[in-house]
């Protein structure tokens, strides 16, 4: 019955590009495949019994508190304006250099990212403050708009991101159901503080192809990047840098490197960023009790559609194993030419197209879990499998022409910057993100050697 577990994923495609909810399309979809199967005698409906203690699992798994207090900290972080004082810093000290304001952005996008680690919120708050400014200055509307979305998609890498936290849950499960398969019955378990090591770099080594990218557009196509004329009595000190970049760093530091140190636990850096982010709005006075209730609302809203989501596919999973889902997926990829490269190739295309159509959480949720033990059971890695899709992900945020970073940005963009300008201006770093794929892919140590260099794994 594998080709019922396929068409029920076929189905579940179909309903959510219809518009249902994701979380209700997950589970009342393979709800409605295992009670037609339970009535035609060709599910075994005692799966079921399980549900309850998966729901429970979820609801009892620590790893996971850390999505609520890591969105909490990126809203806080948002409504303190963080980024209006940043931008403006950097703007003035890079001002002089040409390209110096695509230099800012981008590194205001990297930090931004780092501290909330929600593209959407990124891309929006760029695109308010630093577009108009970039058109103002000169800038090309392609460079201006590409830049913007480019920086904004960062916070899909850069830890600590959300979209690492979860894939660190799922991650953990394909990981140990690969090596149960493989006959190793004392599995070995990835964290997410090893894809927090692990996406270092890699996302560092966005930012500096990024810088690279802009610097040598300024060289070559000098008129679409001028160099800012500062006005009279303009002047940057060293102090009013600090003020500036002092307290984001120090909330990132505190911690990302409390995780990659083994001091706390995701969760518990996840509390202190929580409190940071607080004490930091409070001394920006940016912080009252009307804010705090929007803060509070946006935090349930968005950490309820992820829990919901979760449940869902966990259903879902039930369900596509049920009907031996799993036996089907590994056939075929086992089955392609080109043994591991040609499944991981494959399996990398199908998720790209599949970002053009549905959101990291989806995807996250519904389509590593079925590839994941297949792929990890061939012997790759886990964190650097798990990096892999975290940043073709982030490239599919960005491909025109159904990128959703592309129409944040479109929501807040002027009328004098067009969809054309916008699709344009994306690709020239969709191309360097696909060139940081194969990087990564051909030197995987990009990836695995600060995870074994800190917990020696």
């Amino acid at each position: 019955m594998e080709w019922v577990a396929g068409l029920l994923f076929v189905t579940v495609i179909i309903v959510l590009l219809a518009g249902f909810p994701v979380a209700f399309t997950l589970g009342g979809t393979a709800l409605i495949f295992a009670a037609v199967g339970i009535l035609g005698g060709t599910f075994n409906e005692a799966l079921l019994l399980g549900l309850p203690n998966r729901v429970f699992g979820i609801m009892m798994n620590e790893t996971l508190v850390a999505v609520p207090l890591f969105v909490f900290m990126g809203v806080t972080l948002e409504r303190a304006r963080i980024a209006e004082e940043l931008l403006d810093t950097l703007s003035s000290l890079f001002g002089s250099l040409r390209g110096g304001l695509g230099i800012s952005v981008t590194l205001v996008g990297m930090l931004l990212a780092a501290s909330t680690g929600i593209v959407g919120a990124t891309v929006v708050t760029m695109g308010l403050l630093s577009l108009p400014t970039m058109l103002k200055r000169g800038y090309s509307a392609e460079v201006a708009t590409g830049t913007i979305c480019a920086s904004g998609t960062l916070g899909q890498i850069i830890p600590p991101s959300i979209i690492l936290v979860m894939l660190g849950d799922v991650m953990t499960t394909a990981y140990q159901q690969a090596q149960l398969e493989m006959g190793i019955f004392s599995p070995k378990t990835v964290s997410v503080g090893d894809l927090f090591a692990g996406a270092l770099i890699p996302g560092l080594l966005l930012v500096f192809l990024y810088i690279v990218y802009i610097l040598a557009v300024a060289l070559i196509k000098p008129a679409s990047m001028p160099a800012h004329q500062p006005v009279e009595g303009e002047v940057i000190s060293f102090g009013k840098v600090l003020r500036a970049l002092a307290p984001p760093l120090f909330l990132i530091f505190a911690v990302l490197g409390s995780i990659l140190a083994g001091l706390a636990t995701p969760t518990e850096a996840a509390g202190v960023g929580g409190m940071g982010a607080l004490l930091l709005a409070v001394a920006r006075r940016e912080l009252d009790l009307v804010r705090l209730r929007d803060i509070m609302r946006s935090t349930l809203r968005i950490s309820s559609m992820v829990f919901l989501i979760l449940i869902g596919a966990s259903i879902f999973s039930l369900v596509f194993r049920g009907y031996g889902g799993d036996d089907g997926v590994r056939a075929v990829l086992e089955a392609l030419p080109g043994g591991v490269i040609g499944a991981v190739l494959v399996v990398m295309l199908v998720m790209f197209l599949l970002g053009f159509v549905l959101d990291f959480i989806e995807i996250t949720f519904v389509v590593v879990p079925i590839v994941g033990p297949v792929l990890l059971a061939m012997g790759l890695d886990p964190v650097w499998l798990g990096i892999m899709i975290a940043i073709n992900l982030q490239t599919s945020f960005l491909t025109p022409p159904f990128g959703f970073a592309l129409f944040y940005l479109r929501g807040v963009a002027p009328p004098s910057v067009s969809t054309a300008h916008i699709y344009r201006g994306a690709v020239p770093f969709v191309a360097i993100q696909i060139f940081a794929l194969l990087l990564l892919a051909a030197f995987p140590d990009l990836v695995t050697w600060l995870p074994n260099k800190i917990y020696g794994s």
